[in-house]
């Protein structure tokens, strides 16, 4: 059997430059062997080790090594690849507990190669269903499944495609929203960079089970890869006869299409998605009617995400009992949360529903990347909230995670650590919110606006006590009568932060301070004369050239020039810098 490589850099630093010399310099030892035509060389978004350098899975030895430097890639070759032999002091000991379905292939099959997601089970379910399902067992199995949509609603999957069903049509269109648009998400691009043929099968069980023959792919155009591999995975769909007319010696039909989002946020929204394909501005509409009834060109439309579809074809194939045993409650299956924020081991991580978040973060995460203490984790990226760290002991399920005050979203989750203030996190997706609103209703274009300024005006020093109220009624205003999730969910960071840390806003307020001395109109830097020896590491790092003095007479820091970067800080080996 043909060998294949996965490379993976999990550091993410200087992510693809390193990537691209570590894969040139790898291709080029194979090359010198005459080995390019026997061994394939793949570059993946997730391989399911994390903060490990350079993470290389020999398949199908199934050698996982870790913090691979390029001088160990002859040997590589010579001892594993040809030689079938694992090298010990290597291999990766870091295997985080996770719970594969979504990403089971990603890091495993080479995702331009449509044979390698045959042999790996794919292509069954859709045959299973055609060779004698009806669209009512394919919902029914669904059902049972207790799969719900894994974009942010977590809608029940089968209610939304049965209702898209009832609707009598002559057309019906399938879409996979794939404009993942939350700071610091990248779930949906490794599915489609990884496993793009998983999701197109799920697109065809749902146009089978609503009656529709057409589906178009919503992806994000700063996804070039994903673009690339979904082309050319369609491409292959239709060359293997799976795609197009008599599919699978059927009378079933199916044909696919790609359309490039912007990168407009307000265009994960469904009815702005498909204002979108139409090739209109991307504003939602009141709902209803819903897209299942009316939807792309006025027609029933079932519109889910890359994740959602990538489940279905596992649901079918191994049953909607097996997928139900797994979770919690009414939130079955597993969840993919794309990790980062002040975490060791940030990434990817998929997970049964109902692990708790203390689980994620500590067992899989590593805990904090810093000395600092863990201070909060944010959940559902700007429509989600900020959860404080006396709530990590909480199983992750829908319900949970919205009694806490934020909700699951599609899937960030960002640490937070002692230094980060609430104030500064509330304004960020805020601001966030604000930038990318499409302006068509007041409450979201106005309403944001004011809770920014006010925002704004307690990170300046220049609040007021009642401020406090004005962000809680503008919020309910903006909640109850904004146009799309957009503006009704653009509230939830400021509202969670200040539900949990409601005493940092009154220190920026009352006080004049940041407690976690972020706000750089409440606190200053200054040098302690005492604790001081005269070395100058401040001044050599200083960019904005603030420390005056030298050696001989002392430093002194210029207030009016400091641009408070925190460097100073940061270098200072004597303890001799104050922030406060």
């Amino acid at each position: 059997m043909e060998k294949r490589v996965f490379i993976k850099d999990t550091n993410h630093v200087g992510k693809k430059e390193r990537t691209r010399d570590f894969y040139t310099a790898f291709l080029a030892q194979l090359r010198e062997r005459k080995l390019e035509n026997d061994v394939q060389l793949i570059r993946v978004a997730d391989i399911g080790a994390y903060n490990q350098g350079f993470v290389v899975h020999i398949y199908p030895d199934d050698f996982l090594y870790s913090n691979v430097e390029m001088q160990d890639i002859p040997r590589m070759i010579e001892e594993s690849i040809l030689g079938g032999k694992k090298i010990d002091d290597l291999v990766c000991h870091h295997i985080s507990k996770q719970f594969r379905i979504v990403l089971r292939n990603c890091g495993v099959i080479d995702p331009r190669n449509i044979d390698e997601y045959i042999v790996h089970d794919g292509y069954q379910a859709i045959e299973k269903i055609l060779s004698g399902y009806t669209p009512e067992k394919v919902l029914e199995e669904l059902k049972t499944s207790g799969l719900r949509g894994r974009g942010g609603a977590g809608y029940p999957t089968w209610l939304k495609w049965q209702f898209t069903r009832n609707v009598p049509s002559d057309q019906k269109y399938v879409i996979c929203n794939g404009d993942e648009g939350d700071p610091g998400a990248y779930m949906d691009r490794s599915v489609l960079e990884g496993d793009p043929h998983s999701v197109i099968e799920g697109m065809m069980i749902a146009g089978y089970v609503i009656g529709a023959t057409k589906g178009y792919f919503y992806i994000r155009a700063e996804y070039p890869l994903a673009i690339e591999r979904v082309k050319n995975a369609i491409s292959q769909a239709y060359q293997y006869g799976l795609l197009g007319e008599n599919i699978l010696g059927t009378d079933f039909r199916f044909d696919l299409e790609i359309r490039l989002g912007a990168g407009a946020f307000v265009c994960g929204e469904e009815t702005a998605l498909i204002a979108s394909i139409e090739g209109k501005r991307g504003y939602p509409r009141p709902r209803p009617p819903y897209p299942s009834v009316k939807g792309l060109w006025d027609k029933p439309t079932v519109i889910n995400n890359v994740e959602t579809l990538a489940n279905i074809p596992v649901v079918i194939l191994q049953g909607g009992a097996w997928f139900s045993n797994i979770g919690t409650g009414a939130s079955k299956g597993t969840k993919v949360f794309a990790l980062t924020g002040k975490v060791k081991n940030s990434g990817l991580v998929e997970v049964p529903m109902g692990t708790t978040l203390r689980e994620i973060v500590y067992d899989i995460g590593g805990g904090s990347a810093s000395q600092a203490k863990v201070k909060a984790i944010q959940t559902g990226g700007p429509s989600g909230g900020v959860i404080p760290e006396d709530f990590l002991d909480t199983p992750v399920s829908y319900e949970s995670l919205q009694k806490l005050g934020s909700i699951m979203g599609s899937g960030g989750m960002i640490v937070m650590d002692a230094n980060d203030c609430m104030v500064d996190i509330a304004k960020f997706y805020l601001r966030f919110c604000v930038d990318e609103s499409c302006g068509k209703c007041t409450p979201c274009r106005v309403g944001g606006t004011q809770m920014l300024n006010l925002l704004e005006r307690a990170s300046e020093g220049t609040g007021k006590r009642e401020d406090i109220e004005k962000l809680k009624k503008i919020s309910l205003a903006m909640q109850r009568a904004s146009l799309c999730g957009l503006g009704q969910t653009a509230p939830n960071p400021v509202l969670s932060t200040l539900r949990y840390f409601e005493d940092e806003y009154l220190a920026h307020i009352e006080e004049k301070k940041c407690p976690a001395c972020r706000c750089g109109a409440l606190f200053r830097y200054s040098i302690i004369q005492e604790k001081c020896k005269n070395c100058g590491l401040c001044a050599k790092n200083c960019p904005a050239g603030a420390i005056l003095g030298d050696r001989e007479s002392g430093y002194t820091l210029d207030q009016e020039k400091c641009t408070r970067c925190g460097r100073c800080f940061e270098v200072c080996r004597l303890g001799a810098i104050f922030r406060g």
